[in-house]
């Protein structure tokens, strides 16, 4: 399946070109990733899904196949398996960054495979959880971002200001990512659609049972 997302930050291409480069620093903004080992081309580390009761970590490497800092256009390449399963999930993401009104719109087209239990989902059902995961990535980039660009500006001492929170600074830990709790509304529609055509379905059979009763 292919999906588009697109989202601000409020800093010049510039600054943030780098950042977005910089996987070891921005991997906690995405829910459930694990950076493991990073050599400036490959990333080695896992992903960890839940679907309600049941989770399932995905373990693989991507690979930068393409860093234009001119055209600030990169193209990276992930693959990965299940630990504990067959399924597999495979993505091709292109991002490029433009300049907006003094920031800058990163534009991020994935082109996803995946097999096992969370393809159950469908289409529609992962195109909105990609939306919700890409808006809280957006949003703990934009603030790391906003800190970044306001720290290297100079105090009156002359000085770079530091973090005042170090908590803020501190690397986070990322959990699984809930693709029931995030789907929300969108799994529970399926659910409910799914709920209605069994309904109708018994209706159906119980109607088709009193004509028989009758018949006879």
């Amino acid at each position: 399946m292919e999906l588009h997302h697109e989202f601000t930050v409020p800093v010049p291409v510039e600054d943030a070109w780098p950042v977005l480069l910089d996987i070891e620093r921005v991997a906690p903004c995405m829910p459930g990733a694990t950076v493991e080992e990073y050599d400036g081309k490959t990333v080695s580390g896992a992903v960890k899904v839940k679907v309600g009761p049941i989770s399932v970590t995905y373990r693989g490497t991507a690979v930068f196949e393409e860093q234009d800092e001119a055209e600030h256009r990169l193209v990276l390449i992930a693959a990965g398996k299940e630990t504990r399963g067959q399924g597999t999930a495979r993505a091709t993401i292109t991002g490029t960054l433009t300049a907006r009104d003094g920031g800058t719109a990163v534009s991020v087209h994935t082109d996803l495979l995946v097999t096992g239990r969370p393809a159950q989902f469908g289409r529609g059902v992962m195109a909105e959880v990609g939306d919700k995961l890409i808006g809280r990535f957006a949003d703990c980039l934009a603030e790391q971002l906003r800190e970044s660009h306001e720290s290297d500006e100079p105090t009156d001492s002359g000085r770079s200001e530091e973090t005042a929170d170090p908590a803020v600074a501190a690397p986070r830990e990322s959990g699984a990512i809930d693709l029931v709790r995030v789907a929300g509304a969108a799994v529970v529609k399926r659910l409910g659609v799914v709920a209605v055509a069994v309904g109708v379905m018994g209706v159906a059979y119980a109607r088709l049972r009193r004509r028989r009763g009758r018949v006879r």
